[in-house]
């Protein structure tokens, strides 16, 4: 790469000041290097129309005071905007005198229009734009089948991905792994504008929201908090992931969306755990983690379509979904958390309240509404995408295509979760479900699963009083069960 004098770093989702290869080549190639964040008016005015209350746009607040006050102490600072993007960044680098902008890939269809009309702005203006592989490890066509297609099952994929790797038993190297140095010369980072300070959450239209409340630490120091408490719980992973009363998960999702923890980092701790041993049973099911994530990245840049709410497979959108007064009644039980299976409820309440939800129960909820309640997977995919703090276009379609059998390497139609044995399994002593309904912590684990179940009398002992302290089901799961096989009927082959 030729060499510049000035340079601006746009930064995205990859909100850290190490490992990040667009600030690397940023002052690899630059003499002075600003830094800048955009609150893109474009993706926040939509989100201020449904309220001013976002725990995502917090969570991105306070990290970035905390990313300024690291680029400052290295002798920059962040220059903050709040406008949209396609506007800003071109202005921006007018007014700093840039000869190139420098960031990292974006694969959301939006987002890779925004960037190519922001290139081609900056090309009209003698400047050059330059954008790099960071969010995965591979990415778009690195991992393709023998016959250079794209996969769209799952396994394959990743026996690709790790034979990429050179992963072969004995063999885990984390060394291939790249490490971006984002160690600047002295003077090389320029101080901000004075009127560039990062605006307050009520200049940008928020509310504050107490994150720590929430137990969500934020910025890379939060990142690698949440790393330091799961890399000693790595080997257990494979045995404690689907038990929602259990600390199973890294809880690192959010950190991976916004990027203040580095996807190569976590690639090479999982790589070091299986070949030292002490991980050698959980480290590689969170590998695969992380390559299903890689996976759904790589589905959006192959079938963009899946973002616009076609369904992967196309004969699934002859489905005819369940509308009318009873269909809008049933979701909003399920948003809100009164279904009447306990387990669902937990789960959702569990969403609403806190922007996160155990990965197990994402899965269960989803196919509860799909193919219990028969209502489109399109609707509680939008619904999950208001409400996750780590809300991902790509997994977040991929899984909710997954649930309702229409996408790649999707569960059968015919496979359809019993909530209340999902429940006996997954919270056999109700311990998750009574942190979010502890109307029903009296009663029985017996019947806690599935309340109406219970004799009357030992619901009257327990408190619980169906219809007034907690739900009737909304619906029957058997009875639903072949209401989804008959709908299902269209895509029989």
């Amino acid at each position: 790469m030729k060499k510049f004098d000035r340079a601006l770093v746009w930064l995205r989702r990859d909100l850290r000041h190490f490992d990040n290869a667009a600030l690397h080549h940023a002052l690899a190639s630059s003499r002075q290097v600003y830094c800048a964040f955009i609150f893109d008016k474009d993706i926040l005015d939509p989100l201020l129309a449904t309220g001013t209350l976002d725990r995502r746009v917090a969570f991105l607040h306070a990290s970035l005071q905390e990313l300024d006050a690291e680029l400052q102490d290295a002798g920059g600072g962040l220059i903050v905007r709040h406008a949209r993007a396609t506007d800003a960044i071109p202005q921006l680098a007018q007014a700093l005198g840039v000869d190139a902008v420098f960031c990292n890939h974006d694969y959301e269809p939006a987002a890779v229009a925004r960037d190519g009309t922001i290139q081609q702005s900056l090309a009209q203006a003698g400047r050059e734009f330059f954008s790099f592989k960071d969010q995965v490890i591979f990415e778009r066509d690195e991992v393709l089948s023998q016959a250079a297609k794209a996969f769209s099952v799952f396994t394959p994929y990743k026996n690709a991905w790790l034979k990429k790797f050179q992963l072969a038993a004995g063999d885990l190297d984390s060394s291939r792994l790249p490490y971006f140095d984002c160690s600047p010369a002295a003077g090389q980072f320029a101080a901000p504008p004075s009127e560039a300070a990062l605006p307050t959450l009520a200049q940008l239209g928020f509310e504050d929201c107490d994150l720590a409340a929430l137990n969500l630490p934020t910025g890379m120091s939060g990142g690698q908090a949440l790393l330091d408490d799961f890399l000693p719980r790595i080997a257990r992973y494979g045995k404690t992931r689907d038990y929602p009363a259990l600390k199973g998960p890294s809880y690192l999702s959010v950190h991976l969306r916004f990027g203040t923890v580095s996807i190569r980092a976590l690639a090479r701790y999982a790589m070091d755990a299986m070949r030292s041993g002490n991980g050698a049973e959980g480290a590689p099911i969170w590998l695969s983690e992380l390559i299903w994530r890689e996976f759904y990245f790589m589905i959006l840049h192959h079938h963009p379509q899946v973002a616009e709410g076609a369904s992967f497979k196309p004969d699934y959108d002859r489905i005819a979904w369940e509308q009318g007064p009873e269909a809008e009644t049933a979701f909003a039980a399920w948003c809100e958390g009164r279904t009447g299976y306990p387990l669902v409820d937990a789960a959702m309440l569990q969403l609403n309240r806190s922007g996160y939800m155990h990965n197990r129960l994402r899965m269960v909820t989803a196919c509860f509404l799909i193919k219990d309640l028969g209502i489109d997977w399109r609707r509680g995919e939008a619904y999950f995408a208001r409400q996750l703090n780590d809300f991902d276009l790509s997994a977040n379609n991929g899984g909710w295509q997954w649930a309702s059998s229409s996408g790649c390497d999707a569960q059968p139609y015919f496979r359809i979760f019993n909530p209340v044995t999902q429940s006996e399994k997954f919270d056999p002593d109700g311990r998750f479900i009574k942190r979010y309904l502890p109307q029903l912590a009296r009663l029985d684990a017996k019947y806690l699963h599935a309340p109406w179940l219970a004799p009357e009398l030992t619901r009257q002992m327990a408190g619980v009083e169906l219809g007034k302290t907690y739900p009737h089901p909304v619906v029957a799961h058997d009875a639903a069960r072949k209401r989804t096989l008959e709908r299902y009927a269209v895509v029989k082959k």
